[in-house]
């Protein structure tokens, strides 16, 4: 199979936070293991040692301000204490009085102290380096005739070969196709909500199928191929029982003349990449694991190393956030390489690799921002950034945006003037306050210099999905956002005020050249 065109979706809901702690390093007691330690009675020298010791096993540290007291008292550490066999609920504090994961009750209750007594009882917002523009900047609102039903729309992907557009619904468990008229057909049913989509050049889409839309280990999700060509073909199975598939990819990693199948699991507590040797019709019969990390939130394959072989680059968005870069090791397997470390309150949720400062090296396009776990709350940190690529994949942070609950971020030439520009989508923006920075096109306007028009559609639907497409045909990127108009609401005494019927809109470019 070789892939035209793949056309990424990274859900905020699809990425989950796990683990979470601190990032202070305590200088003294390093001689000491945290099983021997001996509290001084000091509550943050107390607490920073043991933080340390017994939270970095896992993750990143996450500083203790990253979240307010209460939600380290009421939701994080009860949700860290049975990684180390404790449970503060029940009858029982110890799951296992004998088996407690190296931490006793005597220095789990000093950590709660140190939370207690350091962490803020607020979090400030962060300020925004330039304030948001509410205007149209050169985009023009296209839309379908609302539905009858709720929109679940869980992707949304434009062909800009015939101009047609393809939504799946969560709930319908169908793809829907639409023409630049926005007359739709069903074109099949689904096993489930399909979040990712693939084009090849052979007019068959490749979909995957979420199967449990929420993080849980239950392996039902599946990967189906659909032929274009023929609407009354049903679709063909091509893998099942996967671990929440949430983005599908295809590359000759053996270079025996034919694509293999990447399909990254995020899974709940389990998942993987998962590499997948199809037959002459598509049908995978062997797989292979690349890695069994779960959390997989998306995945590029390139040939990185520049040594003929295609490699695989994978951002993780549960527990040990991160970018890690999986070499091929032109024998069947990979070795891997990390990147990036992120702290797990960060909700990594996309990542695109582009030339902005125009070095040519590729630098990184990020966002953050899933909010829906153990700490429903704004928090400062969550939003767009860009780390400059200073040579082999060495990253640096050179820019940041906050933009609460950000979801995915495309960057291309919008405005035709010969840099990129950016476009984000925020499914978890502070939609009770500052609705408008649901959707956000960051002109450049010089190198590394953007500009914010908060394009407003926050009243057309809650954005899930984005896609960027020539949907018109004119030579011009349009961009697509799907409409996931229910549920996820992680803000007390909020209601919708967006459109739940509209399962998607069309952003049309009308900059002119």
């Amino acid at each position: 199979m070789k892939i035209k065109r793949t056309f990424l979706f990274t859900s905020v809901i699809l990425s989950i936070v796990a683990l979470l702690s601190l990032s202070i390093v305590f200088e003294g007691c390093k001689h000491q293991s945290a099983e021997n330690y001996k509290l001084t009675g000091d509550t943050i020298a107390d607490g920073e040692f043991l933080v340390k010791q017994n939270c970095a096993k896992c993750h990143k540290l996450v500083p203790a301000d990253a979240l307010t007291k209460s939600v380290w008292r009421q939701h994080t550490l009860p949700s860290m204490a049975h990684y180390f066999g404790l449970s503060t609920y029940g009858p029982s504090f110890y799951k296992d009085p004998k088996d407690t994961g190296g931490m006793s009750l005597v220095h789990w209750q000093a950590i709660v102290d140190y939370y207690n007594k350091i962490a803020p009882d607020t979090l400030m917002p962060a300020k925004r380096p330039v304030p948001l523009s509410i205007d149209w900047a050169g985009f023009t609102l296209k839309k379908p005739k609302a539905i009858s039903d709720i929109a679940f729309t869980t992707l949304v992907a434009g062909d800009s070969a015939d101009g047609k557009i393809y939504t799946s619904d969560l709930i319908a468990n169908n793809l829907t196709g639409w023409d630049n008229k926005f007359n739709s057909r069903v074109v099949a049913g689904l096993p489930s909500g399909a979040v990712n989509a693939v084009f090849d050049n052979q007019n068959q889409l490749w979909l995957s199928c979420i199967g449990r839309i929420d993080p849980v280990d239950y392996p039902n999700g599946k990967i189906v191929k659909i032929n274009l060509n023929d609407a009354a073909t049903a679709p063909l199975e091509v893998v099942g029982d996967m671990p929440r598939p949430v983005e599908t990819l295809a590359a000759d990693f053996d270079k025996d003349g034919q694509n293999e199948i990447v399909v990254c699991g995020q899974g709940g507590t389990k998942g993987g990449v998962f590499l997948l040797k199809t037959d002459g019709a598509g049908k995978a019969v062997k797989q292979f694991t690349v890695t069994d990390r779960p959390g997989v939130v998306q995945a590029i394959t390139q040939d990185f190393n520049k040594d003929g072989w295609p490699d695989i680059m994978v951002l993780f968005g549960i527990g040990d956030e991160g970018l890690t870069l999986f070499l091929n090791d032109k024998k069947g397997g990979f070795t891997s390489r990390e990147l990036l470390h992120f702290p797990p309150v960060y909700g990594s949720s996309s990542f695109q690799l582009a030339d902005i400062d125009k070095d040519g090296n590729p630098d990184l396009i990020y966002t953050c921002g899933y909010n829906f776990r153990d700490s429903r709350i704004l928090k400062p940190y969550h939003g767009l950034y860009i780390y400059k690529n200073t040579g082999n994949f060495k990253f640096k942070q050179s820019w940041f945006y906050t933009i609460n609950g950000a979801t995915k971020a495309i960057a291309t030439d919008f405005d035709a003037d010969g840099d990129l520009d950016i476009a984000t989508i925020a499914f978890f923006a502070d939609m009770k306050n500052n609705p408008s920075e649901e959707f956000i096109y960051f002109e450049q306007q010089k190198p590394m210099q953007f500009k914010p028009h908060a394009v407003p559609v926050s009243q057309y639907g809650r954005w899930l999905a984005m896609d960027v497409s020539d949907w018109n045909k004119d030579g011009k990127p349009d961009i697509l956002l799907g409409n996931y108009a229910s549920g996820f609401l992680f803000q007390p005494n909020f209601s919708p005020t967006w459109d739940e019927h509209l399962p998607f809109i069309v952003l049309e470019n009308n900059f002119k050249k």
